[in-house]
């Protein structure tokens, strides 16, 4: 049975969390450029990242697979590193993930979440728009003269 909860006051998994993080962002490497500022993580940054950001956990059971970070970003949240392991994906999961996400944004009177997307991972971009997400913008990592991440907006 799959759960999905922000109530992490306990969680101590920094360095599963992220090899959670790692095995369900590896089909980027060689994808995407620049790489995915992940290689440069580890687990006591995850740690560090909690302390500003919300993390939203799914489990099976007692076994970590998925995940994502709620950033406070104006009137609405950041959602960051979204995550699900390769062995549960097509299952659901990342949509349960937002949809947590969606209603912890409406319990704080947000105004909706905010994402971005590598410009290369257009099946993510297709994903988070069956989940009603819009792209809002398209940015440039420092170095790049062209647009390397799209930004999603979902409001309510």
């Amino acid at each position: 049975m799959v759960s999905i909860s922000a109530e992490t006051s306990d969680f101590y998994d920094w360095p599963g969390l992220l090899a959670l993080l790692r095995s369900s962002y590896a089909f980027m490497d060689g994808r995407i450029d620049p790489p995915s500022s992940l290689r440069h993580l580890n687990a006591r940054g995850l740690e560090e990242k909690s302390e500003d950001a919300r993390l939203v956990l799914a489990k099976d059971g007692d076994i970590l697979i998925g995940c994502c970070f709620l950033k406070p970003a104006c009137d609405l949240f950041y959602v960051g590193k979204v995550a699900v392991s390769p062995t549960h994906q097509g299952q659901g999961i990342g949509r349960k993930l937002i949809t947590h996400a969606i209603g912890l944004a409406r319990q704080e009177g947000r105004k909706g979440l905010e994402l971005q997307t590598r410009i290369e991972l257009v099946e993510n971009h297709k994903a988070f728009a069956a989940m009603r997400f819009r792209k809002t913008g398209e940015s440039s990592h420092e170095g790049y003269d062209r647009p390397t991440s799209i930004t999603m907006r979902l409001t309510f």
